[in-house]
């Protein structure tokens, strides 16, 4: 099975201050580190959509081995994005769907959703029973997620409206999504414990 990566990078950060791709943690931006989560992870190709300051973004991102696509309407929200991306993504059985703003993610939650990868596959990541990131989307559905895309809502009118396989990943990864620059808190304290 071919499962894409699709990065969901477009978004201004309104609440952060500041795009989000461009959030630095642990000497690495945001938008790098996830990027680099997807290739690890084995997608292919991976696919990174960028907005809100894209010049910038590419300017100061190292974005390599991904398709790096801009999404002229990116201030109309998330959903625009999310089918700028799955058009780029070429042919692939499936999609796996992370935002930019997730660094708590891991590779092992990213091959809990891909190991269920077809084209009727749709499947979503939970922690602790909260719904969460990544989402996997499987190719017979690409164009019913594409027309459902709106606003800020992305795949969730789609996800809603059909039966979504629920991937618990609370013991391999934190589900956290990094809205406010105080989000950050736990992500930045020294790591204890062993090297």
């Amino acid at each position: 099975m071919r499962v894409a990566g699709l990065l969901l990078a477009a978004g201004a950060g309104r609440r952060f201050g500041s795009p989000k791709a461009l959030v630095p943690l642990h000497g690495k931006l945001f938008v790098d580190s996830a990027a680099e989560l997807l290739r690890a992870a084995g997608c292919d190709p991976v696919v990174v959509v960028l907005g809100a300051q894209a010049a910038e973004v590419r300017a100061q991102a190292v974005l390599e081995g991904v398709t790096v696509v801009d999404n002229p309407d990116w201030a109309t929200g998330m959903g625009s994005s999310l089918r700028t991306g799955l058009h780029a993504a070429g042919i692939a059985d499936a999609v796996v769907v992370l935002p930019v703003d997730t660094p708590g993610v891991t590779v092992a939650a990213l091959h809990r959703l891909m190991a269920l990868a077809e084209p009727k596959a749709l499947a979503r990541a939970t922690y602790d029973g909260e719904i969460g990131h990544p989402v996997l989307i499987g190719s017979d559905h690409f164009a019913g997620v594409m027309s459902s895309a709106a606003g800020d809502h992305g795949a969730r009118d789609y996800l809603k409206a059909n039966t979504v396989r629920l991937v618990d990943c609370a013991d391999v990864a934190d589900g956290a999504d990094i809205d406010r620059p105080e989000d950050l808190g736990p992500w930045i304290r020294p790591r204890t414990g062993g090297a």
